[in-house]
């Protein structure tokens, strides 16, 4: 069983930050359980471009309201508390918060945590040795 709390990863290795975000890392691929999970922040008027080459990544709002731009067709959606979005199709896409969001975020396969986006808002596919 695992137990943890979010005052646990605040300030650890395990809360990563950027320029447009704040991501503390519930559940890694060192935890061994078959996705990642995220407890994410996004700043208001700031524009963040992803795109999950490697992983599929589902989004659930808890706090705030934003625009979720998905590029290749160019359809924006409203995200605010509530709200659910999945990348299932390796979607390239821009969110621009227009408060800061709290976002929970599950990836598949698990992140590692010493992801970064790289130029392209890609996360490479890192792995975890086995142990």
């Amino acid at each position: 069983m695992i137990v943890k709390s979010l005052d646990m990863i605040v300030g650890s290795p395990d809360d990563v930050k950027a320029e447009t975000w704040t991501s503390r890392r519930l559940l890694l691929a060192k935890d061994r359980v078959g996705f990642s999970m995220h407890d994410t922040i996004m700043y208001q008027g700031t524009e963040t471009f992803m795109w999950y080459k490697h992983h599929i990544e589902a989004v659930y709002c808890i706090e705030g309201e934003g625009e979720l731009e998905e590029l290749e067709s160019g359809t924006r959606y409203l995200i605010r508390a509530g709200t659910l979005y999945t990348l299932n199709g390796h979607e390239k896409h821009i969110m621009r918060p227009k408060t800061d969001m709290r976002m929970i975020c599950v990836f598949n396969p698990p992140v590692t945590g010493q992801e970064t986006h790289d130029e392209n808002g890609v996360y490479p596919l890192l792995t975890e040795p086995n142990s």
